[in-house]
């Protein structure tokens, strides 16, 4: 999971540095008056969230199946652990009727 976060920054920052290179350089516009700076990220970020869908699809697919499989962890340390509460319950309440 840690991996594709840093790719997926790593496209972000490279996008970054390739808009930031153009505005400046005059080949795309620049912002409107203080917004230049927003301008640059939003336009890094536009640009980057395609190329990290296509590029990272396989890393993406590591990321979900290893979520999958410690959610499917902690479903089952739940559910062991109100299998263990249901058996001293019901322990107990045996143990309460035959007194």
């Amino acid at each position: 999971m840690l991996r594709y976060t840093l790719m997926r920054l790593g496209i972000f920052v490279g996008c970054l540095v390739v808009v930031w290179g153009l505005v400046y350089s005059g080949v795309a516009p620049r912002g409107l008056g203080d917004s230049n700076f927003m301008w640059i990220v939003l336009l890094a970020l536009v640009i980057s969230a395609p190329i990290s869908f296509v590029v990272l699809r396989k890393e993406r697919d590591r990321a979900s199946e290893q979520v999958v499989a410690r959610v499917d962890r902690a479903k089952a340390n739940l559910e062991r652990n109100r299998t263990q509460e249901d058996v001293a319950d019901d322990a107990a309440r045996a143990q309460g009727q035959t007194s």
